[in-house]
């Protein structure tokens, strides 16, 4: 079974490619995971790592040094002047985030009411198989374009991370590309937005009553 390695090491790190990154010696943790990612953290910063490598790439160690390749030939060069930790551990096959009951029937009722992100759009199947998980709606825009729908509840950065992710992945599959995202929750936080407009993933509001065919009442006010 493919197992994950954790290290932690005293180390610097270049990054080799469109652009040119520096990170200088300093203690970090070094995560390579069964799927072949690279992955740089410190101790601060949350979830994201410093640097990485997505799958698929390749890892060559040569004493000290590491040197990660993708397929576009980018580098990423970990120097290790101190090893402090080296352990690996197998994890297993990950069950994927369960959804609650009311993502789950938003991920329901947007695929039944599909033009909800627009005129002409078409479902072309729910939970489409990734390497990396299910991605919760394909379809495809007006122009046969095909679109992926990443649907939250409550619509935060983790989630825009999630379908960056997707997105990279499917983007490399000549049958589908190009392929553009759109992130869709019933509410989307500020600052998730400007992440996702950034990355060119557009973002849709989702009311949960419409969905399930009930209108609001008229008011006075």
């Amino acid at each position: 079974m493919l197992a994950v390695r954790v290290v932690i090491a005293r180390c610097s790190v270049d990054y080799r490619g469109r652009l040119s990154a520096h990170l200088p010696m300093a203690t970090r943790l070094i995560l390579v995971k069964a799927d072949g990612s690279v992955l740089v953290h410190s101790d601060g910063g949350s979830y994201k790592p410093l640097n990485w490598m997505s799958p698929p790439c390749s890892l060559r160690v040569d004493g000290g040094s590491w040197t990660v390749t993708n397929r576009a030939g980018e580098q990423l060069v970990i120097t290790v002047d101190e090893l402090l930790h080296d352990s690996r551990h197998e994890l297993g096959v990950d069950p994927g985030l369960v959804k609650d009951g009311v993502e789950a029937h938003l991920q329901q009722l947007l695929a039944e009411h599909v033009h909800t992100l627009g005129e002409g759009y078409r479902l072309v199947r729910r939970e489409y198989p990734t390497a990396i998980g299910p991605v919760d709606l394909m379809v495809r825009d007006p122009n046969g374009a095909a679109v992926a729908v990443e649907v939250k509840r409550r619509g935060e950065i983790d989630g825009v991370e999630q379908l960056t992710r997707y997105l990279d992945l499917l983007n490399r599959d000549p049958l589908l590309a190009p392929v553009r995202g759109v992130f869709a929750a019933q509410e989307i936080k500020p600052q998730a937005r400007v992440l996702a407009e950034d990355r060119g993933i557009a973002c849709v509001v989702l009311d949960y009553d419409r969905l399930r065919g009930i209108e609001p009442e008229d008011t006075l006010f």
